[in-house]
């Protein structure tokens, strides 16, 4: 009955990850939580989501987020989404000093 939308609508899904705000240094959580980062980002209550594209659209200014859209567009992963709750993602730096704040 909704197969020709469904269909439709899987044609435009893209790959989504989430991590740990710790893979990100104070300044660019910070940034992501202003809604100041170099790239498209929309910050939430607890993290934010950033868009990679596939391929890359643009490469960030902030070096650690520089860095995870290098990994990102090597997995295939359109969108990061960054949250405090999320795990930690063996092999990627972590910035342990959490700042007050998302």
């Amino acid at each position: 009955m909704h197969t020709l939308p469904a269909a439709g609508l899987r044609q435009q899904a893209e790959m989504l990850a989430s991590l740990s705000l710790k893979h990100l240094s104070s300044a660019t959580r910070n940034k992501l939580a202003d809604d100041d980062l170099s790239v498209n980002a929309y910050p939430t209550d607890c993290g934010g989501f950033v868009y990679v594209g596939a391929p890359k659209y643009r490469v960030p200014s902030e070096p650690d987020l520089a860095m995870l859209f290098e990994v990102a567009e090597s997995a295939g992963v359109a969108w990061l989404m960054f949250d405090r709750e999320a795990a930690v993602i063996d092999g990627l730096p972590v910035f342990e000093a959490m700042e007050p704040g998302p």
